[in-house]
């Protein structure tokens, strides 16, 4: 169901649904070995492989309690997807990794991400929901404008929404709207009501999540701590001289988090963002510098810019004054 950044032409054993299905009926097409990766270009191409009702282009709703031939498949995504758990889910793939999905437990994914189990041809008997969509049904819209607040499309799996019952219940509530409403004849009101569903969903997810950052916060007290000493120690370590200023991402991986989760996480915690902290930091550390003598351009090296006018622009928006001017100040 989920997950890692990759590129399609990478995965030449990729293979569409109408291939699988070839191959469930034992056909082999010539001179291709046998594929592990589903290429989800569209939600059908999901719903067909799992024996889901198609239901429209652009959206796709599953209930996988009613599947009566549903098997496992390692997923290349070009849609977006949101998963939901009514039992526990062992061995899923996780880019290079694996890992369990618990009972109410929700995860997002988006295009380009890659996920899932591999296809044994076992047929399996699983609960739980689907909601995919085609970033096409977005287009031009108010909601596509607001994806990018959405961040928990980029959260790792150890980060999934771990859900109440009543959580759970909400937001199935609305995928079983989704469904009903593609039932049903459609008309020139279908789409504003399918995204107004879809819309409502994000906004449920998004407020469960923050909850349960806020709940994570203060069990984590000592991240903001954690997080500063890998700033120290970035630089005590010389980091700097070949990778540069240290940055967001950097600070997530050696914190095991996502850098969005991170992010939302610091936000949550300070009210300001992970880029401003690092910036506030790598700025505290050039005061000092100047204070004790090291010139702008020998200050810029040190603390990793790539060139002297990027720590000038930097120094100046953060302090309201160029380097020159602060070090004449204190004079």
């Amino acid at each position: 169901m989920k997950k890692n950044e990759i590129k399609r032409e990478d995965h030449e054993a990729g293979i569409s649904a109408a291939e699988h299905e070839r191959q469930r009926a034992g056909q082999q097409s010539p001179g291709r070995a046998k594929a592990t990766i589903l290429k989800v270009h569209s939600v059908n191409d999901y719903a067909r492989y799992i024996g889901a009702p198609v239901l429209h282009p652009l959206v796709s709703v599953i209930h996988y309690d009613e599947l009566e031939h549903c098997r496992h498949s390692l997923n290349n995504y070009d849609v977006y997807a949101i998963f939901i758990g009514d039992e526990t889910l062992e061995d899923l793939t996780y880019g290079l990794t694996t890992y369990d999905l618990h009972r109410h437990a929700l995860m997002c994914v988006a295009p380009g991400q890659i996920g899932g189990k591999a296809d044994t041809g076992e047929e399996i008997q699983t609960k739980g929901w689907a909601l995919l969509f085609d970033p096409e049904l977005l287009h031009a819209t108010d909601l596509e404008r607001r994806m990018s607040a959405y961040t928990f499309f980029s959260y790792n799996t150890n980060e999934a929404l771990l859900m109440t019952a009543e959580q759970r219940q909400t937001i199935v509530c609305q995928m079983e709207a989704i469904r009903q409403e593609l039932m049903g004849p459609a008309d020139d009101h279908t789409p504003h009501v399918v995204l107004s569903y879809l819309q409502l969903i994000l906004e449920y997810i998004s407020r469960y999540y923050t909850r349960q950052l806020s709940l994570q916060t203060q069990a984590s007290s000592d991240l903001l701590t954690r997080f500063e000493n890998l700033l120290k120690r970035y630089y005590a370590d010389g980091l700097q001289r070949t990778h540069g200023l240290p940055t967001v991402k950097y600070c997530a991986q050696e914190l095991f988090l996502s850098p969005n989760y991170f992010g939302d996480l610091i936000r949550q915690m300070t009210g300001d963002t992970a880029s401003n902290i690092i910036r506030r930091f790598v700025m505290q550390q050039a005061q000092k510098m100047l204070i004790g003598g090291v010139g702008v351009t020998a200050a810029a090296e040190q603390l990793g810019f790539e060139y002297p006018q990027h720590f000038t622009r930097m120094f100046k928006k953060h302090f309201g004054e160029s380097p020159s001017q602060y070090l004449n100040r204190k004079r």
